[in-house]
């Protein structure tokens, strides 16, 4: 090895063993020192900058926050001037049931069982018991009282509007329907073409 290269590889030993966790009273090197000391507020901290002393800003009047656009509050809350919503906006078709029967068996059925009678594996194994969404009081309410319900809950029914999406909702509305038509139905639903085959 050349006198240089044996210098060169002093000096990087040298320079490594300065690293070798010695403490010091000075302050270390700052390469970039911007990235350490900013000029920046905490959250609540006072600031002098502003008329009002805060350094936490209120949003714009009418900001809304990313994917929390809500076009259309009765779709989105089930509530419109104070009022349910009468109708499930959702057209009424084989993929909307299909989608709510998924939705319900996933988050309704624990506690309502699959039939929505109330006997779900939750009540076999606890005090509790759920309606049964067979019951007269429940056929009666509108479509957006159960959408409600289903989001924010009611009694000790929790709410699900963060687990399950509006869309959703609204098809689990749709399956409770065919739920309930299933067992009050008649002789008289069935298509005339179609009733030979249930005798």
């Amino acid at each position: 090895m050349s006198r240089a290269g044996a210098a060169v590889t002093f000096s990087a030993a040298l320079l490594l063993a300065g690293c070798a966790g010695q403490t010091t009273r000075k302050p270390p090197i700052e390469i970039f020192p911007d990235m350490k000391r900013q000029p920046k507020l905490e959250a609540q901290e006072p600031s002098a900058f502003f008329a009002d002393g805060r350094s936490s800003r209120m949003p714009v009047p009418g900001t809304v926050a990313q994917g929390r656009l809500e076009e259309d509050p009765g779709f989105a809350t089930g509530v419109v001037n104070g009022m349910y919503v009468g109708r499930n906006p959702l057209p009424l078709d084989e993929a909307v049931l299909a989608r709510g029967q998924e939705r319900f068996n996933i988050y309704c059925a624990p506690c309502h069982d699959r039939a929505g009678t109330g006997r779900g594996i939750v009540g076999q194994r606890s005090l509790w018991l759920a309606n049964s969404l067979h019951d007269d009081r429940i056929k009666q309410m509108v479509d957006g009282e159960i959408y409600f319900v289903i989001s924010n809950g009611r009694r000790t029914m929790p709410g699900y509007r963060f687990q399950i999406s509006e869309r959703d909702r609204w098809a689990i509305v749709a399956y409770v329907r065919a739920l309930q038509r299933a067992t009050s139905g008649t002789i008289e639903d069935v298509p005339p073409d179609l009733r030979r085959e249930l005798r």
